[in-house]
């Protein structure tokens, strides 16, 4: 394997020349530059990648925490985080915390340790304040952690409401809720403007805690229709969630959508394989990702933000599990 000593060697300069070269710091003259390059270039000389990293503190790497891996939101948003990450030259290493706290900060450690460049958050712990002592880059996406921590949400209350609304124009007249976890900000918004909506149009409702997990959407689902044989319509928190509920229909044999509709929240693409396919609000997933690169790399090289806050507008998907259908409209 070549050394950075056989660079020196076949340049005719000192280590500390080649060094300076490759770290582009300090004085080297051209001649003395213009021969380190081609005897890196003859001997194919790659540095080590560790050793730099150390010398520089700095990584080109970002850090991604999310919440649940098998929550098929994340692995979506985590694909338009990397795309974009590495046309900005830096790669991104996954790190699925499961929602514990504990597991979380062991993991900011390790990135620290490895001289991370920035952490974008998407975790569900609902503790954040180990965050603020951190020398460290930080973006929130998905979540709300600090008006002084840049973060990247779309617009749940709003989505709510049209999902809601799109319910009752439906004919849905006692309406269900599937609620995601008490405290986590996306789940409240959803909650707030569903309940909004229900008090305001006078229509039964009533709310069933889920969490994001489709089996527990099943299980309480199949209570809950059991118990209020007249629902016939269900706001899930998540389109996790909605698959749950369809489950719950299918085995009850409550057909779908002339029996029953249900609108899901988040559209990740198996929303559109499930049968019949689930209409639900969109979640402007790749910009949210993009976004929140955009926003990491800004603070990574030093660069002032014109905003903290960026909330997305949702798009509501008309599928098969609602009567209604049409041109998808803006919420």
């Amino acid at each position: 394997m070549t050394t950075i000593k056989d660079v020196a060697k076949y340049a005719n300069v000192s280590v500390a020349t080649v060094s300076r070269v490759l770290n582009q710091k300090g004085y080297v003259s051209k001649e003395a530059e213009k021969n380190v390059t081609a005897a890196i270039d003859a001997l194919n000389y790659k540095p080590n990648a560790i050793a730099r990293t150390l010398y520089h503190k700095t990584s080109g790497m970002i850090g991604l925490l999310i919440p649940d891996i098998a929550n098929p939101f994340f692995p979506e948003l985590a694909r338009s985080i990397e795309d974009v990450a590495l046309k900005k030259g830096y790669t991104v290493v996954l790190c699925n915390t499961d929602s514990e706290l504990g597991k979380e900060q062991q993991y900011v450690r390790a990135l620290q340790q490895k001289y991370v460049d920035g952490l974008i958050l998407a975790t569900g712990s609902g503790s954040y304040e180990h965050y603020h002592s951190l020398d460290l880059p930080v973006v929130a996406l998905d979540r709300f952690i600090s008006k002084d921590i840049p973060t990247v949400v779309s617009d749940n209350k709003n989505g709510a409401r049209t999902a809601t609304m799109h319910l009752i124009e439906q004919g849905c007249r006692f309406i269900a809720h599937l609620r995601g976890p008490k405290g986590l900000a996306p789940a409240d918004d959803r909650y707030e403007g569903f309940k909004e909506v229900v008090e305001e149009s006078g229509i039964a409702h009533i709310i069933v805690e889920t969490g994001f997990h489709i089996e527990k959407a099943e299980d309480e689902v199949q209570r809950l229709l059991k118990q209020h044989p007249s629902v016939d319509g269900i706001f899930a928190g998540s389109d996790v969630t909605a698959a749950g509920a369809m489950k719950a229909a299918h085995t009850l044999k409550l057909d779908i959508p002339s029996r029953i509709q249900i609108v899901g929240f988040d559209g990740i693409l198996f929303g559109d394989m499930l049968v019949p396919s689930l209409t639900t609000v969109q979640q402007p997933i790749v910009e949210m990702g993009e976004r929140s690169v955009e926003l990491l790399v800004q603070l990574i090289e030093k660069k002032p933000l014109l905003s903290y806050r960026h909330e997305l507008p949702t798009t509501m998907k008309l599928r098969g599990t609602t009567k209604g259908s049409g041109i998808d409209d803006k919420t």
